[in-house]
């Protein structure tokens, strides 16, 4: 039966296969060079692949290359085309980047994409470009990429241990596991140095640095082997991905993985210890199982809890750990070996049992004469404390529940075959013999199916007894009249013996089944609550309770608060929980997304087990957890359905955070539309009086006869105030314009020249105390804008330097072209913006100063940025060469359109 059902593939599997492969090839592909370092070739084995593509047809796209100043890597890109880079501004530079826009628009078959590492300047779609890169694959387009093997998360801190170097880009390991090839490029250490020597890998000063660093041949040796073995276990996990795939139950012996067994008796650690070692001898993975049957569920706890502690130090020493429900041992040790491609199976030196009973080892390599299998010896302790013998797999424990607990079993079972014969007795003239055998069969039936294998036995045996004795002629002596009747023992005994083995192996399944079925339940039921939670309070109550009735323990949840310092519970929490929760483990296992406490290395004298709620973003905080025994934290399938209702919840409370975060986003954005409608509203109402305003106050300001002295100065003052609250009640209006979208630019190729000019007038009455000197470099191109609203940026950069600036202040308009962008700066040498704020005075309705006599409403800046970023440009505080305030904002150069020529026409004379 074994063999068979062991080769049949799973269903359930190979519809998973088939999905994945469906949603696999609505992707690109993603190939990844790898190398140990800078210099070994990855780029220029990417370029020659990429050429050969190329000759025979492919489409490909060149995204970017870093030559690194390499003639023969710069010589491969000939014939090949290019992407153009995007110009990104960052601190007043013009930085080179990977243009993803263009690139999806372009859609190429293939587009090459060096150093899949790389940190993208700030202002990009991604700060990473391994990020890039997952947007290409998800627009179908194939990749070819490269990677050093200190760029991998994983081994980042190893690396930087080794050289004493650690480097900040990095990219997750799943990247790499999920490309679809990984070419290793390697040459040796000696080799790359000499190629370092020549200036292959970098330019001369470079190269210099380098050697006395992080070149040095050890270090190559290191990251030579780091590599080749990160390459491996890649390749291995495709290995094990293929034989999935096709169904290949057969070890293949690609690597020395192996699996120990631990039975139930005392030497288990030394059979974990020794394959331990041995793992880390070959360099393989390994695991470690005990599989539990019906017999040995009866073990008494504290050997159980013995068996888990073993299984928790396999853990600890870096195996894969699993507890398995089987009858028969030697199957579901070859069964479990071959689903995970373990090569090598480790047991404990077998020990005496009945003749008729094969050991394990033997029937190991009867199911899999494929497998190895090797036999530890005793540890030295073990074989001085004359351990007694058990079933079990190895050196394990005895299979002993105490005597008393056994022996009631035992007599129950013949005292249920003795009460069968009393019953029968007196229908014995009723019933024939073969009826009263029924009767018999029936009681063992019902002995396996309550007191298991043992009990059964005993019952068949004093079954057939009492049959003897009470109904066989000659009755009441255990003498028989007839042979026949020999023939009619044997089979009863038989058929009992089997049939109560058959059914002691049924109610094992059947328990086992029921706690499938248990936790697959309480897995449904709990997410099926969490799908319609919107509080936290909610979800805080409903774990609570799930955890208590599913894992027989007391919980709660710890959460974090803005700052990320987890807060207790107000209220609902058990005294008792209450009173061992300890605020700082559960930080600590916040803080590293680590679980601590009992059951773990962290503190393990803790009465609370913390373990972190890891969302998809980020940790969600903590489950304490007081289980009744220990045992429920240590059994593998238990903690891993505890990971499973962790991971619920913290999916949950992220979910609910976003829910949040979404509502407070509506509620801004119709305040939001509620103020500019209200802003509009406003400005419309006010605009009309107020142009009325302006004009009476100039009428009376050129009133004939004049005025007054007095009466003439509050003619302009009112004439002036009417100005400036016409000039707010503007900005109020255009800042509801930009926000609805109403505007429409009239853009033109224009000189900004002119539009500096008009500035300086419009602002004349606001700068007439203050020294203004405009520092615009000659020949500035044609640039492409609407000159009413850049002059409306000018004018507020001006008035606003004249406004926070004391009278006499310098105020200094500079314009230069840098690279792409003209850029377009207003300082002054007034005493500075706020420290802190820079960013914040770009917000609507925020002031330089919050209380002040100055007027204003904080919209000047808010309205300039508004105006800059619809031009498509940029507009940030920057440092005055004055020491003051400085603002300053660029403007994408574009190509002018061609001048008319003009034909000159020289009259003569």
């Amino acid at each position: 039966m074994f063999p068979n059902d062991a080769q049949r593939p799973d269903p359930d599997l190979l519809l998973a296969n088939v999905q994945a492969q469906d949603r696999k090839e609505a992707r690109g592909k993603l190939r990844i060079y790898f190398g140990a370092s800078a210099g070994v070739g990855k780029t220029f084995g990417m370029l020659a692949a990429a050429c050969k593509l190329h000759a025979q047809g492919q489409q490909l796209l060149v995204g970017v290359i870093e030559t690194h100043g390499r003639s023969e890597t710069a010589a491969m890109l000939e014939g090949l085309p290019l992407l153009p880079l995007k110009a990104v501004q960052y601190r007043g530079k013009t930085l080179s980047e990977f243009d993803l826009d263009a690139a999806l628009a372009h859609q190429p078959a293939l587009i090459l994409m060096d150093e899949l590492a790389h940190s993208n300047a700030p202002g990009s779609r991604h700060p990473k470009r391994w990020q890039d890169v997952e947007d290409l694959l998800g627009a179908g387009i194939d990749v070819f990429t490269t990677i050093n093997v200190q760029h991998l998360d994983s081994l980042n801190d190893v690396v930087g241990g080794i050289t004493g170097i650690r480097v900040a880009e990095t990219v997750p390991d799943t990247v790499f596991d999920q490309a679809d090839e990984v070419v290793l490029v390697d040459i040796p250490a000696d080799e790359l140095l000499a190629r370092l020597k020549s200036g292959k890998v970098y330019q001369e000063q470079q190269a210099e640095r380098a050697a006395q660093n992080f070149f040095r041949k050890g270090n190559l040796i290191a990251l030579r082997e780091l590599a080749l073995r990160r390459t491996a276990d890649r390749i291995g996990d495709d290995v094990r991905a293929y034989r999935v795939e096709k169904s290949i139950a057969a070890i293949w012996k690609t690597d020395a993985a192996l699996l120990a067994c631990i039975g139930p008796r005392p030497g288990g650690e030394h059979v974990v210890r020794s394959t331990a070692r041995l793992a880390g001898q070959l360099g393989a993975e390994w695991h470690a199982i005990y599989i539990e049957t019906p017999s040995l569920q009866q073990l008494p706890g504290a050997q159980r809890e013995q068996i888990l502690q073993t299984l928790k130090l396999a853990q600890d020493l870096g195996a894969s750990t699993a507890v398995l429900s089987a009858s028969d041992i030697a199957a579901a040790a070859v069964e479990y070996a071959r689903s995970h491609n373990l090569s090598k199976i480790m047991l404990g030196r077998g020990h005496r049992s009945w003749p008729w009973r094969t050991p394990h080892i033997r029937r190991i390599a009867h199911y899999a004469p494929d497998i190895d299998l090797t036999e530890i010896g005793a540890a030295a302790s073990d074989t001085a404390a004359g351990a007694p013998s058990a079933p079990g797999l190895g050196q394990g424990g005895i299979n002993g529940m105490p005597a008393k607990r056994r022996l009631w079993k035992y007599g129950w079972a013949g005292a249920a075959s003795v009460a069968t014969a009393l019953v029968a007795t007196p229908l014995f003239a009723f019933l024939d013999l073969a009826n009263i055998a029924m009767l018999f069969l029936l009681v063992v039936v019902l002995v396996a199916l309550r007191f298991g294998r043992g009990p059964s036995v005993v019952a068949t045996c004093v079954s057939v007894a009492c049959f003897d004795f009470f109904f066989v002629p000659p009755r009441f002596t255990f003498a028989i009249s007839d042979a026949q009747y020999l023939v009619t023992f044997a089979v009863m005994l038989a058929v009992g013996l089997i049939t109560g083995h058959l059914t002691a192996n049924l109610r094992f399944q059947a328990r086992v089944a029921s706690h499938r079925e248990s936790r697959s339940r309480a897995l449904y039921e709990f997410a099926r609550e969490l799908s319609g939670t919107l509080q936290t309070e909610q979800i805080f109550d409903i774990t609570s309770r799930f955890v208590q009735r599913a894992f027989r323990a007391k919980a709660t949840l710890l959460v974090p608060d803005a700052d990320g310092r987890l807060l207790a519970p107000e209220a609902g929490m058990n005294d008792s929980l209450a009173a061992a929760l300890d605020i700082g483990i559960a930080q600590w296992a916040f803080d590293r997304a680590t679980s601590a406490g009992l059951g773990t290395d962290t503190l393990p004298a803790s009465k609370l087990f913390y373990l972190p709620l890891v969302a998809p973003m980020r940790t969600r905080g903590v489950l304490a957890i007081e289980p009744e025994s220990l045992r429920w934290i240590l059994i593998p399938e238990q903690r891993q359905q505890l990971d499973a209702f962790a991971a619920l919840a913290a999916i949950a409370l992220e979910r609910v955070h976003y829910i949040e975060v979404a509502q407070n986003a509506l509620v801004n954005m119709e305040s939001e539309r509620l103020r500019n409608s209200l802003l509009a509203a406003l400005s419309h109402d006010l605009r009309t009086p107020l142009t009325s305003l302006v004009g009476v106050s100039e009428t009376l300001v050129r009133s004939r006869p004049a005025l007054d002295p007095a009466q003439l100065a509050y003619a302009h003052t009112l004439h002036d105030e009417s100005i400036r609250m016409s000039a707010l009640v503007s900005n109020l209006l255009d800042m509801a314009r930009i926000q609805s979208g109403e505007v429409t630019f009239n853009l033109e190729w224009q000189t900004l020249e002119e539009v500096v000019g008009s500035a300086l007038r419009a602002s004349g009455s606001q700068l007439k105390r203050h020294q203004v000197i405009t520092q615009l470099e000659p020949n500035l191109p044609l640039l492409r804008f609407d000159a009413v609203l850049l002059e409306r940026v000018l004018c507020n950069l001006l008035e606003n330097a004249a406004k926070y600036t004391p009278e006499g202040s310098r105020i200094v308009i500079a314009a230069k072209a840098h690279g792409s962008v003209v850029n377009v700066m207003v300082y002054d040498n007034g005493p500075g913006l706020p420290l802190g704020r820079q960013e914040a005075l770009f917000e609507k309705f925020t002031r330089g100063e919050k209380e002040s006599t100055k007027t204003g409403v904080g919209l000047g800046l808010a309205i300039c940025r508004a105006i800059v970023e619809a031009h498509g440009g940029t507009i940030d505080t920057c440092v005055s060469p004055e020491g003051g305030a400085g603002f300053v904002f660029s403007l994408a150069l574009g190509t002018p359109p061609a001048m008319p020529e003009l034909d000159l026409v020289q009259s003569e004379q």
